[in-house]
């Protein structure tokens, strides 16, 4: 659903009419979202991409990673990243999308359009792409996985990150990684496993991201997962505007509200913020390389 020049859609539930909320208070240590939605209209009074950008900075988000999940979101996240300093783009196809791809015939026709995309300077991830058995039935996953593979190897191609969907299918994720040959950096976006998964995910070198749900009150194992991470592979992301942290759920999420899970993590892992912020952002940019890299001549 087309939303206006600064959003392709709206929330699939219609979205919010809450506003957003006040900023909180800036970190002293900026950090980034590794993974967010700014084409996605949300809240009484949506924000353009710019709007978010600059109440992210004011609080001490350096920058985020915008993040495809079908070909024109794809499209949209490289473009406006080309041109923006303070984003990067992921690209792919959600693995929902996938089955109703292969149906219409179309799947390989829009694998390719990511492969293209991947190559350009400013995307630096193939995501959201991985198995979601939550939502699809038996007769979809054989094009889930299809998919997966080949987002794979479009990751292993390019050189680029692969950011991972894995809902309700931990252990077949961990296969298919482990069939296919898992790229040098990939990442669990949103992770939503426990401590068994965090465990075999370091000890593989793979980084996990934390969204806002892991203040949920219902959320234990990641709490658990989070302390056994290995501390040079945590990330934190919003899936923005989605999983708003708490205490401020049932509002619009956005990259600026990064400082209230970030002070979480650090209370949760009896660590120094600052510290844990200063590796957060170290391990970000080791992920996906330089935000200054690769801009279209005359971007600022």
């Amino acid at each position: 659903m087309t939303a206006g020049a600064d959003h392709l859609r709206t929330r699939s539930d219609g979205g919010r009419a809450a506003e957003y909320p006040p900023p909180p208070e800036p970190l002293a240590v900026a950090v980034y979202d590794n993974h967010t939605h700014l084409e996605i209209a949300d809240g009484a009074l949506p924000l353009t991409a710019h709007e978010h950008l600059e109440r992210a900075a004011s609080v001490g988000v350096a920058g985020a990673v915008q993040v495809g999940t079908d070909v024109a979101t794809s499209r949209w996240s490289a473009e406006i990243a080309s041109r923006e300093p303070r984003l990067l783009a992921a690209v792919a196809l959600h693995p929902n999308e996938a089955p109703e791809l292969e149906a219409r015939g179309e799947l390989d026709a829009a694998i390719a359009v990511i492969d293209e995309l991947a190559a350009e300077p400013r995307v630096r991830a193939v995501g959201e792409t991985g198995l979601d058995f939550y939502r699809t039935g038996g007769d979809g996953r054989d094009a889930q996985f299809r998919s997966f593979e080949a987002h794979i190897e479009i990751a292993k191609r390019h050189g680029i990150a692969l950011q991972i969907h894995d809902r309700d299918a931990h252990d077949e994720v961990v296969a298919t990684l482990r069939r296919a040959g898992a790229p040098d950096t990939t990442i669990f976006h949103c992770f939503s496993g426990g401590e068994d998964l965090a465990r075999l995910a370091g000890d593989a070198g793979w980084y996990c991201s934390f969204a806002g749900n892991v203040t949920f009150k219902n959320a234990g194992n990641l709490r658990d997962a989070l302390r056994v991470v290995p501390r040079d592979r945590i990330l934190v992301e919003t899936d923005a505007p989605y999983l708003t942290p708490v205490p401020l759920r049932g509002r619009p999420n956005a990259p600026y509200l990064v400082p209230h899970t970030m002070r979480f993590m650090a209370d949760a892992l009896g660590a120094d913020l600052d510290e844990l912020c200063a590796q957060v952002a170290d391990n970000t940019e080791r992920a996906y390389g330089s935000w200054a890299d690769g801009l279209e001549a005359g971007s600022a």
